[in-house]
């Protein structure tokens, strides 16, 4: 593991959350999870009170996250398998405080977005957020599915999904392995 990801663990990515509205006691939802560099963090800003599901398609991952979790003590981080092409969450309706969407969008085509839009706006709460980290657009490093689209895009494609776009920040954050500057887009459910 890189000292990046370390020092994240360790105490940056909780300031990060915090930063981002994540709060103690809350249902987090951390879409596309990977092996946990959000997750992990966010499980520690909600703490015993509050749940941190873990979603992603790819069981190796989950099972990594699983394991550091075990290692940092943490209890409240429920994975989730998931590798429906409907892109169901098996969450009820109105559950979720906040619904993370990092670095994810990128491997999704526009119906797929929309698909992980509609299940994230079905689960979050009124009032929730969703927050995104749309790595990979037209201005950064561009990538697959969001290559031709600007940060601009992205906002208005969240907003057609019935999301109020709240505000964005700059960031320095984890991307893969290592520190990394971006734009993170907080929406809240209409």
């Amino acid at each position: 593991m890189e000292v990046d990801v370390k020092e994240w663990l360790k105490g940056k990515g909780e300031i990060f959350l915090r930063n981002i509205g994540i709060r103690e006691g809350q249902v987090v939802l951390d879409f596309g999870c990977n092996v946990g560099h959000y997750t992990i963090p966010a499980a520690k800003v909600v703490g015993k009170g509050g749940i941190l599901y873990a979603v992603d398609k790819d069981m190796d991952s989950l099972n990594r996250l699983m394991s550091t979790a075990k290692e940092e003590g943490l209890k409240n981080i429920v994975p989730m398998h998931n590798r429906s092409a409907e892109l169901k969450i098996g969450l009820e309706d109105e559950s979720v405080d906040v619904v993370l969407l990092y670095d994810v969008l990128h491997y999704m085509d526009t119906a797929e977005r929309n698909k992980i839009y509609n299940e994230s706006l079905r689960v979050l709460k009124n009032g929730g957020l969703l927050s995104v980290y749309p790595k990979h657009y037209k201005s950064d490093e561009p990538l697959w599915s969001l290559s031709n689209m600007q940060l601009e895009d992205v906002i208005r494609e969240i907003e057609d999904a019935r999301f109020s776009f709240e505000m964005q920040f700059y960031k320095e954050l984890i991307h893969d392995r290592h520190y990394n500057s971006g734009y993170i887009l907080n929406f809240t459910k209409k």
